[in-house]
């Protein structure tokens, strides 16, 4: 299951991360963000100890969701050194979130 990323914990564990860091901005009543979620959840395993791979929950979290100007769900920012470095809005195929993580590692 990928990290839960909260207000609280963000800048501990998104800005001040020493990898690279997928987050993906979601919400339950969300069709797409469900279709994307199970391919985070892969990713999260298969990049562990390389990338941080969390979700962020748009309704409970409005404080990180604002900053990052998402205005639609999924968005997916791919950070590193506490900087979006790429961008990925809507459902995608798993290859195209490996593309764009792999080429922040």
């Amino acid at each position: 299951m990928a990290v839960e990323i909260t207000d609280a914990n963000f800048d501990e564990l998104v800005l001040q991360s020493k990898i690279p860091v997928v987050v993906d901005f979601w919400a339950e009543w969300c069709g797409p963000c469900r279709m994307v979620g199970p391919i985070i959840d892969e990713l999260h395993k298969e990049y562990d100890g390389k990338a941080i791979v969390g979700k962020v929950n748009v309704d409970e979290n409005p404080g990180i969701s604002g900053q990052f100007g998402v205005r639609n769900i999924p968005t997916i920012l791919f950070i590193k050194d506490g900087q979006v470095a790429d961008k990925l809005v809507g459902a995608a195929a798993k290859s195209k979130f490996e593309e764009k993580l792999v080429a922040i590692l």
